[in-house]
């Protein structure tokens, strides 16, 4: 194992707690995690024709899209739970604001990137953060952002009822300057990111090579030896007519 050297996180911790995030990428999908919010049929058929891509293919990159999707919030996960690590004053609630420190006051929501909410998103999470100052004047909120337009640490302007609200203890941070309010250090972040490949490469050495699992053909078959008939009774077998459904 590499020695990664972060003064902010022991080599233990931080190779820990890749560990869970990559381990939530072993995706083990069956048909009926692959239909839960419903696959459309006449999507894929488009896809499949406009693409030139054949019904497995087509089938394949959906899969890898629903897997990305999940990913994407497993990276969230690496993203909020690793300053439990760096700094012992700061948790994960089950509800509420994604971090917490109680002890400096501190509520931090934390997105993936800085166009992830929309208006209504925004506003309400504002106002979430103006009900904390209401309740304790010293409390402090931070929007923090991992992809961010720049680095950042300034007051969040927000348009609430067309009127443009600001407030010093209502802040909009970049993932860079989030870590160097915890850690002290301004290059945090960056050191992070620099050996991040390395710790990977050791976790993903002590596990074994098959990070996918999917039954997803094989219980389509079982419906009909079409796929593309397969998917259609999937997901209209109690429309009218569909008992006689031929492709």
């Amino acid at each position: 194992m590499h020695k990664y050297e972060l003064k902010f996180i022991s080599d233990k911790d931080l190779f820990f707690h890749v560990k869970e995030t990559v381990e939530k990428y072993r995706f083990n999908i069956d048909l009926k995690k692959f239909n839960k919010n419903l696959i459309d049929p006449i999507k894929l058929t488009f896809d499949s024709k406009i693409y030139g891509k054949s019904l497995k293919e087509t089938i394949e990159l959906e899969i890898i899209r629903q897997m990305d999707k999940s990913n994407t919030n497993h990276i969230g996960y690496f993203h909020q739970n690793i300053f439990q690590y760096i700094d012992g004053e700061w948790e994960v609630p089950k509800q509420g604001f994604d971090l917490i420190n109680k002890r400096e006051k501190i509520y931090v929501e934390m997105k993936n990137k800085h166009n992830t909410m929309n208006s209504a998103s925004s506003q309400k999470t504002y106002m979430k953060m103006q009900a904390m100052l209401l309740d304790d004047a010293e409390n402090r909120c931070m929007l923090v952002e991992i992809i961010s337009k720049k680095s950042q640490n300034i007051p969040w302007k927000v348009s609430l009822d067309g009127i443009s609200r600001k407030h010093d203890f209502i802040r909009r941070v970049s993932i860079d300057k989030f870590y160097e309010i915890v850690t002290g250090e301004k290059e945090a972040f960056k050191s992070l990111c620099e050996v991040l490949p390395f710790v990977l490469d050791d976790v993903i050495s002590t596990l074994e090579q098959e990070t996918v699992h999917s039954t997803v053909f094989e219980e389509l078959q079982k419906i009909s030896p079409n796929l593309l008939k397969s998917l259609y009774l999937m997901s209209f077998s109690k429309y009218e007519g569909f008992n006689t459904f031929n492709i």
